[in-house]
């Protein structure tokens, strides 16, 4: 009788062993401070997108038919990476306060994910905004440091194979590929549009406040000009620095206004695009002078000062030359200095 529940038993093990791998991912974790939509979605760049569902605790858990990638979760504010295969059981941490800096995984291939996560924080300490105002020199001495910074962190996980590196290596080079064509740009932008030479203008701009303006109005003070959009991340970022910016130099020769580039590419109609400018002003209490081109990109003070990207910061002088066609972002200690500097 053992004998036949021992070989009973063997064909069990057998069985269990043959059965097919799980054709899915499974995916937990726990989010402090989730966001108010309780919910987080995974992605992919071959248009895989699934949302999960955040318990009132923070927690979550579910099951992902996934082909084995790399994939993106965004949870409302921000974007994390993570890695993902079938039959694999991975969970992380985070607290959205302090996202990339709490954001740690664990489970099958976790450390697969746990090098981005270090990788993108090496990238955030070499890569601020302010590499952009410098010279070829620095930008290009940046970028010697943080490979090698990158390749003692690839030192640190030594488990991950070579294929895995490849493609990271290969993320690697791409950003620092669009990184150089974003400062080239913006060197040829200074080239072309000098500190002393007369600015393009603009004239009747849609004014919130209702009439038009130009910028001949502005005659006899210096105008730092922010040209943004309704769906333009980096622009939102920026909306409280320009706020505060404005409030301490209220009573100083010097106007701030905000162009939006707002138009019927994105909106569908110039009436939605206008409608979703004036709507935005309204609700985030926008200061300043706020104005609409009514032809978006295609404006001729937008085309003549060659923005490609936003926010783009334009800094005039009070007779109507330029300062700087690449000024700095209100978030940036050196536009107080460049405004200490002119005697602002």
């Amino acid at each position: 009788m053992k004998s036949i529940i021992t070989l009973f038993s063997v064909f069990l093990v057998l069985g269990s062993c043959s059965k097919n791998p799980k054709n899915y991912a499974t995916l937990s974790g726990k989010i402090t401070n989730a966001n108010e939509f309780k919910k987080i979605t995974i992605s992919n760049r071959d248009g895989y997108s699934k949302e999960i569902t955040i318990n009132d605790n923070g927690t979550f858990s579910d099951t992902l038919h996934i082909n084995e990638g790399l994939y993106r979760f965004f949870d409302g504010n921000e974007v994390g990476a993570i890695y993902l295969k079938k039959g694999n059981s991975t969970s992380f941490t985070l607290d959205t306060k302090a996202f990339d800096e709490t954001l740690k995984f664990d489970g099958d291939d976790a450390d697969k994910s746990n090098f981005i996560v270090a990788n993108n924080l090496l990238q955030e300490a070499y890569l601020s905004e302010a590499i952009f105002d410098g010279t070829e020199a620095e930008f290009s001495k940046t970028f010697e440091n943080l490979a090698a910074a990158y390749d003692s962190l690839k030192s640190e996980y030594k488990q991950l194979d070579a294929v895995y590196f490849e493609e990271q290596d290969g993320d690697f080079k791409s950003m620092r590929k669009a990184y150089k064509d974003y400062f080239t740009e913006k060197l040829k932008v200074r080239r072309l549009l000098a500190t002393g030479t007369p600015s393009p203008t603009f004239t009747d701009y849609e004014n919130h406040r209702g009439g038009t303006t130009s910028l001949s109005d502005f005659k006899g003070k210096h105008v730092y000009i922010d040209i943004w959009a309704t769906w333009c991340g980096p622009c939102k970022v920026e909306f409280p620095y320009l706020r505060k910016l404005e409030a301490e130099y209220r009573d100083k020769n010097i106007k701030f206004v905000s162009i939006s580039v707002d138009d019927a590419r994105r909106s569908g109609t110039i009436e939605n695009a206008r409608k979703a400018w004036k709507t935005m002003v309204t609700e985030k209490k926008l200061t300043g002078v706020q104005l609409f081109t009514g032809t978006g990109w295609e404006a001729d003070f937008v085309q003549d000062y060659k923005v490609s990207g936003i926010p783009r910061f334009i800094l005039i002088a009070p007779d109507g030359t330029i300062v700087n066609a690449d000024a700095p972002r209100p978030s940036s200690k050196k536009l107080t200095l460049l405004f200490e500097e002119l005697g602002i």
